[in-house]
């Protein structure tokens, strides 16, 4: 006893060094001063006595607590062999240990049972365990484990009154004027055994030696008969039970690299927790508060997130495949480079997200909502995208391949640099649009509403614009050889260097277009509208003019064939600038 005290002494001379204390009396004994309570040897007490007396304290239960850690694990024999043999996390009924179940259980309560453990005393505390090399780690881990399991199932808090271990504690707790009720006894306890438990396991899961023998579940591990395991839910519930976000504000930052595994989290509050490479592959988590939580790095594989909220949450890296996201709010998350492919984001809020370099390949995005979201570099490849709101969008340089537009509103969007190869923008809205220097090959702008866009250097080789309204727009330079151009309507559009050879051309209105420079060979102008057109060099060699109208037309410098069909094209008496040849061929003069 005279040791301990002399240790405590010891301790509290050294906190209380550069303080502001008054000097104790001298009649004082070593041993009175260090069991009575500090304001009692102190004339002035100030702050700095305070932070002193709440350090000792700190440092002692950290002591204690660094010294139970390693007696738990001391055997009465030499059996130190077969714990090595050991790759389960079932502690052998042949080891004989130094302290036994129940003194160990007690243990537990008295010194875990008075608040949630802080980070830094959790990372000196694992340092020390690993660094130190005194403490058998897998055995602590399955005594850990084996109170975990039985306080799970409410084993301590359901004792008889003579038998109850939490009450026991907090009667203890009184005896030193500490109030606090008996169900935060028993849950402080237990989450800081689950903390301990889940430190050493993502310990353990970077060490080959080790990562076989240390695997925790905390939600327990799910097998072929129930494919969801709800004992995590049921902590949080019970943690919840005291105050809102109580769980996750005491083990939310610790849980990063958990095993999570067909874990059902539906309705839970995780706010903010911390889930930074964990596993929640075929974990149920709908309509659960996951806003601001780090999920970076995270497997969600084939997990439920329905309707759940993850606005703000950190996503970077996730591998979200397969994934059901359907109405979830994603509202300003951050997607990058995460894998969504295959994943089921219908109605989704994917408003102010960035999903730069994420791979959106063959996910459902029906009507979804990606407003103002950063798409830059994505691959939206044979995704539904129907109805979708990609408003103000960034996703320029993103693959859009075979997606499915229809209805989708981008206007305002960037599309720069896209890929659109096959794609359906049918119905689609694209005012004020940047296309400039977007693949379409082939793409379907039928009905598309155009007004405003910018396709400049864009290729449209063989697309189809039925029905599209093109009245105005940049499309300077772009490629549009053996597109499907009939009807539409091009007026006041800019075509300049556009190549427009070999494209179907029939009944389009080009009036007062600019087709300076354009290549029009080999196109069908069949009933063109060209009136005020103009179409100084430009190229119309085998072009078929049957019914085109030219009224107005600027001709200069005009290219046509040899073999030209000229009959029953239009207004040519009032076009300007007609080359004298043409004039003289068509014995205009």
């Amino acid at each position: 006893m005279s040791t301990y005290l002399s240790q405590v002494w010891q301790l509290l001379r050294n906190y209380v060094r550069d303080t502001s204390l008054q000097e104790m009396p001298k009649t004082t004994s070593v041993e009175t001063e260090a069991v009575l309570p500090l304001g009692k040897s102190i004339k002035k007490p100030d702050k700095s006595v305070k932070f002193a007396q709440d350090n000792l304290e700190s440092d002692l239960c950290f002591q204690r607590l660094q010294e139970s850690l390693k007696k738990w694990t001391i055997l009465k024999s030499s059996l130190t062999s077969k714990i090595g043999d050991q790759t389960s996390g079932t502690l052998p009924s042949e080891f004989c240990l130094r302290v036994g179940d129940r003194q160990m259980h007690e243990e537990i309560y008295d010194l875990l049972g008075n608040g949630a453990l802080k980070p830094e005393i959790v990372n000196e505390l694992m340092e020390l365990l690993v660094t130190g090399k005194k403490v058998r780690l897998e055995l602590l881990f399955w005594r850990l484990e084996d109170f975990y399991h039985r306080w799970c199932q409410g084993e301590f808090i359901d004792g008889t009154p003579d038998d109850n271990l939490p009450q026991k504690t907090r009667l203890k707790l009184a005896a030193k004027n500490i109030a606090i009720g008996l169900r935060q006894v028993d849950i402080y306890t237990g989450l800081n055994v689950l903390i301990l438990l889940l430190e050493l396991h993502r310990y353990a899961q970077e060490q080959d030696e080790l990562k076989q023998k240390i695997t925790f579940y905390p939600s327990a591990q799910p097998d072929t008969d129930n494919f969801f395991t709800s004992q995590l839910l049921r902590i949080i519930n019970y943690s919840d039970a005291l105050e809102i976000g109580n769980f996750s504000s005491i083990v939310g930052q610790f849980l990063k690299g958990g095993n999570f595994q067909s874990a059902y989290l539906g309705d839970a509050n995780l706010t903010g927790a911390d889930f930074r490479g964990a596993d929640l592959s075929h974990a149920y988590l709908g309509d659960a508060n996951l806003t601001g939580v780090n999920f970076s790095g995270a497997n969600l594989s084939g997990a439920n997130l329905g309707d759940a909220n993850l606005s703000s949450a950190n996503l970077t890296g996730a591998n979200l495949s397969g994934t059901d996201l359907s109405s979830t709010n994603l509202s300003g998350a951050n997607l990058s480079c995460a894998n969504l492919s295959r994943a089921d984001l219908n109605r989704a809020d994917l408003s102010s997200t960035n999903l730069s370099r994420a791979d959106l390949s063959h996910a459902d995005l029906n009507r979804a909502d990606l407003s103002s979201t950063n798409l830059s570099s994505t691959n939206l490849s044979n995704a539904i995208l129907f109805g979708a709101n990609l408003s103000e969008a960034n996703l320029s340089s993103t693959n859009l391949n075979h997606a499915d537009l229809c209805r989708a509103d981008l206007s305002g969007a960037d599309l720069s640099h896209a890929i659109l190869n096959g794609t359906n923008l049918s119905d689609t809205i694209l005012f004020s649009t940047n296309l400039n220097n977007a693949i379409l090959v082939a793409a379907d702008l039928s009905y598309a509403k155009l007004n405003g866009a910018k396709l400049n250097k864009a290729k449209l080789n063989g697309a189809m614009f039925l029905g599209a309204d093109l009245s105005g727009v940049d499309l300077s330079r772009v490629t549009l050889n053996d597109a499907d151009l009939s009807g539409v309507i091009l007026s006041d559009a800019d075509l300049s260097g556009a190549d427009l050879t070999d494209a179907i051309l029939f009944g389009t209105d080009f009036s007062y277009a600019n087709l300076k420079s354009a290549n029009l060979s080999g196109s069908n102008l069949s009933g063109a509208i060209l009136n005020g057109a103009d179409l100084s060099h430009s190229n119309l060699s085998y072009a078929i003019l049957g019914g085109a109208d030219l009224s107005d037309a600027n001709m200069e410098k005009m290219t046509w064939g040899k073999k030209q069909q000229w009959e029953d094209v239009r207004g040519l008496e009032t076009a300007v600038n007609v080359p004298e040849a043409l004039k003289e061929e068509l014995g205009l003069n």
